[in-house]
């Protein structure tokens, strides 16, 4: 097991530790916030405001920002999701420093410039619009919305008209009221001192607190189609609810996945792609949080074969119940297998951990082999019973 130190500073500030030998650092400031604590007519300000960040902080103009990193070697970068807006870098660790510097000013001083404020709503709005023309994109996005009820089932990135709506006060109000200390967590994968960090973090992290907040989003199951013009394939997405990272389930969840739709020797890419040829490409995933959970099984297909793939998912997935305990542990062997892989990249490793702590304690990403390895076969043969589910199809006009 890798050495990991975590802290809880006198600011509130949360500081996550592996320290590794190989000469380069990766560093994370990240919120608890993201689109799932947003009500409908706001939806799309947490992403917008990790948008602002990067236009400019009390010290240092945008330019700066990405000089300080980058001319060192390093990368920059931010992302929102639905529980967290996390701001990263990955350096030559000597630069360690500089790394912990720039993504807390991101995170702790934004400009909020009225001229670049309006700019950046227009960004925005190309964004959304990237991602509705993108098939592939969109039907991910729909299907989050016919497995949760709005607002949580909406678009993180939000809607054109709500975007062109944010007033520059309301996005100040809840920086200030969210963006709190007692909700940060500073996550650092690489080759540093742990007591350095956290001196350097006592010292730049003020003191700020905010009410604990939940999220608590609506399950619901639909099944939809959509035709549009410009396209020559028909991009398919079948989804079901899944445990939250907060429940011991989810690693079965993660070894069934592997069985059903993880690489060429899954059973969805033999039956679907090798035996019968229906698809191009066909793969899945999950997306969990504390609250919640959702697998989505992605098909690019010809209009008249998406019956025929659903029944080939549905009864893959029934089949679930015959799997020999040779499979299972071929595919348990499989998970552990890609994850050390995933996690050589210390800015993976760093955002897993950090994920951790904001769903109930990192202490469980070291825990991951040997919550793999306890899975049972009764485990994976029960969640052939999957009783609801939905799905959407975009299919050529």
């Amino acid at each position: 097991m890798a050495e990991f130190f975590k802290k809880k500073l006198n600011n509130g500030l949360t500081v996550l530790f592996e320290p590794r030998k190989l000469d380069v650092v990766s560093v994370s400031a990240s919120v608890n916030w993201g689109a799932a604590f947003e009500p409908g007519h706001s939806k799309g300000i947490s992403h917008f405001i990790e948008h602002l960040m990067f236009k400019g902080t009390k010290t240092r103009d945008q330019e700066e920002i990405a000089r300080e990193i980058e001319k060192k070697g390093g990368i920059l970068n931010a992302y929102t999701s639905e529980e967290v807006t996390s701001y990263w870098c990955k350096l030559p660790s000597k630069h360690v420093s500089s790394g912990i510097e720039i993504a807390s000013d991101l995170i702790l001083n934004p400009r909020f410039d009225s001229e670049e404020f309006e700019k950046e709503k227009q960004v925005i709005i190309e964004e959304i619009k990237m991602y509705h023309d993108n098939p592939r994109y969109y039907v991910m996005d729909k299907i989050k919305g016919l497995l949760y009820k709005k607002p949580f089932g909406m678009s993180i990135a939000g809607k054109a008209e709500i975007v062109r709506g944010l007033t520059m006060e309301r996005v100040i109000d809840l920086f200030k009221s969210k963006y709190t200390s007692d909700s940060m967590i500073l996550s650092v994968v690489g080759n540093a001192d742990f007591d350095e960090i956290c001196k350097k973090a006592e010292k730049i992290f003020p003191k700020t607190q905010r009410k604990i907040i939940e999220h608590a989003p609506v399950r619901m199951n639909s099944q939809e189609s959509e035709s549009r013009a410009g396209i020559d394939q028909t991009h398919f997405v079948f989804g079901f609810h899944a445990p939250s990272l907060k429940d011991r389930e989810r690693y079965a969840y993660e070894v069934m996945a592997a069985y059903l739709f993880a690489g060429m020797s899954s059973r969805l890419w033999q039956e679907i792609r090798e035996k019968r040829g229906l698809v191009y490409s066909i793969n899945g995933d999950f997306d969990l949080g504390s609250r919640y959970g959702y697998c989505a099984i992605y098909a690019g297909t010809r209009k008249e074969k998406v019956r025929e793939i659903k029944q080939i998912i549905l009864e893959e997935i029934k089949k679930l119940k015959e799997v020999s305990a040779r499979d299972i542990e071929e595919c348990k062997e499989q998970v552990i297998g890609v994850k050390k892989i995933a996690e050589e990249d210390s800015s993976s490793a760093m955002n897993s951990i950090m994920l951790e702590e904001v769903a109930g304690g990192a202490e469980e990403y070291y825990k991951h082999e040997e919550n793999i390895i306890g899975v049972g076969p009764d485990e994976i043969r029960k969640l052939a019973c999957l009783k609801n589910y939905s799905s959407f199809a975009l299919v050529p006009k």
